[in-house]
């Protein structure tokens, strides 16, 4: 009888332990797993300048790198602007060096000469007055009327006004321009530089670059088309990173830390895993969001977790459908 009751005693243990191990979770059914799309960051480029459109150089789906030029601007009349301004500024360039130099010395000696020859104009005309004046008062006085005395006063006073005259002009001959004309001249010569680096910076934004090594989403316009700095000409999705945009509920919240691996599952590759790690989660709560697929559909507070791909393979797509499992850790996995 002991014996029968012993090996009926490790029957039912064996039993007991058997379904045990057979219905105990497996590690994989530890795992945390969420539904989510896959998002990119986008660009949106567009010429600084309201021009029309020469070329453009990608179609929708090619890669670009940074930097590349993939559009350019008609440029012909703004080449032409800025030929003028640069006319322009050549010419305030000469203006401004020959009122720094002063005049020159044939300048400066041709006011000297005419001081000169007014001086003598002026030593003839006091001369003349002054033997007027003795004739007057000499015993022929009466030969020489007062008229002919004033006449000869007016002309000598003529001749001293001459003569100030041409020692200011001399002066100003050898002082040469004030320094308020130079600075003028020097103001007017920076705006015109000044406009000819704006015409150059327009010229230089008629090339459209890509900012940063992407994909062609979309080609907005054609060559021909008028562009301006509101219109985009092309968006591009920035392929590096990409993450999948998925949504926890609050009470599995614990159960995600930022940097924990993961990996990602796409319905097109069955069984080909894409590597990834937790990169951001939402402090946030928001309501399930409709297009989120859970295996619930009841409506209950979530948070967004951003779980970042090692794509190299360039596999994931924008807006694609994703599966991301996250290993729980270990103190879960026991309970």
């Amino acid at each position: 009888m002991n014996k029968k009751i012993i090996l009926v005693t490790v029957l039912v243990l064996s039993a007991a332990a058997a379904a045990w191990y057979a219905s105990r979770p497996s590690p994989a059914d530890t795992a945390l797993v969420l539904y989510g799309n896959v998002d990119v960051r986008q660009v949106s480029l567009a010429f600084n300048g309201s021009e029309r459109i020469a070329s453009l150089a990608v179609q929708e789906g090619e890669q670009v790198s940074a930097g590349q030029v993939v559009g350019k601007l008609d440029t012909t009349t703004l080449e032409l602007r800025i030929a003028e301004s640069r006319a322009q500024a050549n010419a305030l360039e000469q203006t401004l060096a020959r009122l720094r130099a002063g005049n020159r010395p044939q300048e400066v000696g041709q006011a000297r000469a005419q001081t000169a020859e007014a001086q003598a104009e002026a030593d003839v005309a006091a001369k003349s007055l002054a033997r007027l004046q003795g004739l007057v008062q000499g015993p022929v006085g009466r030969a020489v009327s007062l008229q002919d005395v004033d006449n000869a006063a007016a002309r000598s006073k003529a001749a001293q006004a001459r003569l100030e005259g041409a020692r200011k002009a001399q002066e100003l001959a050898q002082a040469g321009a004030r320094k308020e004309d130079i600075a003028q001249a020097a103001a007017q010569l920076e705006a015109a530089r000044a406009q000819t680096a704006v015409l150059a910076q327009q010229l230089k934004d008629a090339e459209l670059r890509a900012p940063i090594a992407a994909v062609v989403r979309a080609r907005l316009m054609e060559a021909g088309d008028m562009a301006s700095p509101q219109r985009p000409v092309y968006t591009l999705a920035i392929t590096d990173p990409k993450w999948v945009r998925a949504y926890v509920r609050e009470t599995e919240l614990g159960l995600v830390k930022p940097g924990m691996a993961a990996s990602i599952a796409i319905d097109s590759l069955p069984g080909q895993a894409i590597a990834g790690k937790v990169g951001y989660i939402s402090s946030v709560a928001e309501f399930t969001p409709k297009t989120v697929q859970t295996e619930d559909l009841r409506t209950s507070l979530v948070y967004e977790v951003r779980v970042l791909a090692e794509d190299k393979g360039d596999r994931l797509r924008l807006g694609m459908p994703a599966t991301v499992r996250i290993a729980r850790p270990a103190v879960q996995a026991q309970r």
